[in-house]
């Protein structure tokens, strides 16, 4: 059974030396000192550990069950979900009026990575609720908060958010679910919405949906759409649950992976449900929670990553395969292991260099969320918005590429069950299609998110960017750091003005590089996260720290980016120049 233990001191070094969070300006950090962030994230990582984790093969092998409407969780889910509930892990960063410890963020993120690769199908069913709280916060009424909330924030009733229906997915503005005004301010809602991660499940008292639907009178497209909280089971005035309301699953989907989550068809046969927010603002509601939720999805690609390189690293340690060309490693032994081969090498620095990388951007984010909300910070927001599309689709397709590398390192054995690394890249492959499928990742950041108030956010990016390269002249030390993200960020910005001079003309020819500018910023981005590790690196060494080794392999590990990894920058640069007639050229019916 593959095992699992959670990175304590890499997110530590990430948090004190890299963010240096006790020291930044954001309320709440200094309170974030060495002592108290590891204490939370070694109990983090002892419940990963003991609890989640063994879970992680029962929910794949027995899946979610329906009984006569009722849906029935894998053996053991529920017993951890009251252990997670019990540690108040699912409050941590929540409102301290609804019962939150009122944390930052970026604890909840640190938490999430251990708890994700872990179990990632267990911990949606915790995550999902948090969504369902986020949007009843910022857009509820005080009477929405007091009645949701507290239960939201403890996860006695669970949450879910509906927005998929059979005929419509991406287009929303296609949807059909209705909602019919009722005399006492109330809708009911008449439709079908799937793909409803956790929308019927036997872990939680109450589960409370989140539903997009259109109210009368709001036009045609997106702009009719109305968000409506819709429980299972309705709440009377004094918070006791009431009659269940007319909503039901009419099935459990067979999937690919995340087994363990019930991923629902619901109907809703003329549901109560209360008005979210404004009436026809619905999308303004969702988006509210898009960077959060996206930054989990993003979280998810590189988590489960770090699980299945865990276990391939352990693997390649102790399998036995051929000699090292140099000479035997392993004299006394039949054969050397694994990792003495260079290709193995290779795939697990890839494996390590990736989730390394994703994992100081993913906190880097968090941190820019904290700063967008806590301070209201509009340039933060601004530059977190950009960088949202990015983290989503780029980490979840490396996310999940790098889990079959790590299935590959077993050779024949990763391909049987048994051995766990199908589950990790089954799991993973979920992620680069939810919370809006890469493709659609890549279109809006090239669409949308570059021109957005007027270019400044990716130019604040830019200049951010040369400012790190700058930091660094005369560090002969660093120049295998500045250097390779001096040239791929000029790549970076020769894409972008590629856009700005040929989209205008020909949109195609962005939209035809969307997806090949995603993976560039990618790379950029974790080049400038390698850049500020290294960094951080040197400066403990200079500082007489203890774990010199550790440190050593740090910097070793981020030079293997910059030379393996990121010229790949070029590649995806003359992709994007070659335009949109290698794209286009063929008519549809020449397919």
């Amino acid at each position: 059974m593959p095992r699992y233990t959670a990175p304590v001191k890499d997110t530590q070094f990430l948090l004190h030396d890299v963010l240096k969070i006790s020291a930044a300006d954001i309320p709440g950090y200094s309170d974030l000192d060495p002592a108290f962030t590891g204490a939370v994230l070694e109990e983090a990582a002892k419940l990963a550990a003991d609890v989640l984790a063994p879970l992680n093969p029962v929910g794949d092998r027995e899946g979610c069950v329906m009984e006569n409407g009722v849906v029935r969780t894998p053996n053991g889910f529920k017993a951890a979900f009251d252990a997670v509930r019990a540690g108040g892990w699912t409050a941590l960063d929540a409102d301290p009026a609804y019962g939150g410890q009122g944390l930052p963020h970026l604890m909840h993120t640190a938490v999430n990575e251990a708890f994700v690769s872990a179990n990632m199908a267990f911990q949606m069913y915790q995550g999902l609720t948090h969504g369902a709280y986020s949007a009843i916060h910022v857009h509820g009424s005080a009477e929405q908060k007091a009645t949701y909330l507290p239960k939201l924030v403890s996860c006695e009733w669970t949450g879910t958010m509906n927005l998929t229906e059979p005929h419509c997915g991406t287009d929303l503005g296609l949807m059909r679910t209705k909602a019919e005004p009722q005399a006492d301010g109330s809708y009911k809602i008449i439709g079908q919405k799937i793909f409803i991660s956790a929308g019927e499940h036997d872990m939680a008292d109450n589960i409370i949906h989140l539903v997009l639907a259109k109210a009368p009178g709001g036009g045609a497209g997106t702009k009719g759409i109305s968000l409506f909280i819709v429980p299972k089971f309705v709440v009377n005035a004094d918070g006791s649950l009431g009659a269940r309301n007319a909503l039901s699953v009419g099935k459990i989907e067979a999937k690919m992976g995340i087994h363990g989550n019930a991923t629902c068809v619901m109907n809703y046969d003329g549901a109560t449900g209360y008005l979210l927010g404004d009436v026809h603002k619905g999308m303004r509601a969702m988006f509210t929670m898009m960077n959060e939720a996206r930054l989990g999805v993003g979280l998810q690609g590189y988590a489960v990553a770090e699980a299945a390189y865990q276990n391939a690293l352990a693997y390649a340690k102790d399998r036995l395969q051929g000699r090292d060309v140099t000479g035997a490693k392993n004299p006394g032994g039949a054969a050397d292991p694994l990792i003495v081969h260079p290709d193995i090498r290779r795939s697990l620095m890839e494996q390590k260099s990736f989730v390394e990388g994703a994992r100081a951007l993913t906190l880097w984010a968090a941190s820019l969320i904290d700063r967008s909300h806590r301070m209201g910070d509009a340039d933060a927001e601004g530059l977190v918005s950009l960088m949202i599309p990015v983290i989503k689709g780029f980490q979840t397709d490396k996310g999940f590429e790098m889990a079959v590398a790590a299935q590959q390192v077993y050779g024949g054995h990763g391909y049987i069950e048994e051995w766990g690394m199908s589950q990790f890249a089954r799991d993973a492959r979920i992620a680069m299609i939810y919370e809006g499928a890469n493709g659609v990742q890549a279109l809006d950041l090239v669409g949308r998110k570059l021109a957005q108030d007027g270019g400044k956010h990716v130019m604040a990016f830019f200049e951010l960017v040369k400012a790190e390269i700058r930091a660094h002249d005369g560090d002969a030390r660093m120049a295998g750091f500045a250097e390779p993200l001096k040239q791929a960020s000029k790549q970076l910005q020769q894409a972008a003005m590629y856009f700005m001079q040929s989209g205008m003309k020909n949109p195609n020819a962005a939209l035809a590089g969307s997806y090949d500018f995603m993976h560039l910023m990618g790379h950029v981005c974790l080049g400038l996260m390698w850049t500020r590790m290294a960094k951080a690196a040197y400066v403990a060494l200079d500082g007489g720290a203890a774990d010199r080794d550790w440190l050593e392999a740090k910097i070793a590990t981020g030079r293997f980016y910059m030379a393996r990894q990121l010229p790949a920058c070029g590649m995806h640069l003359a992709r994007i120049e070659s335009g949109a007639e290698p794209v286009m050229a063929l008519a549809a019916e020449a397919f």
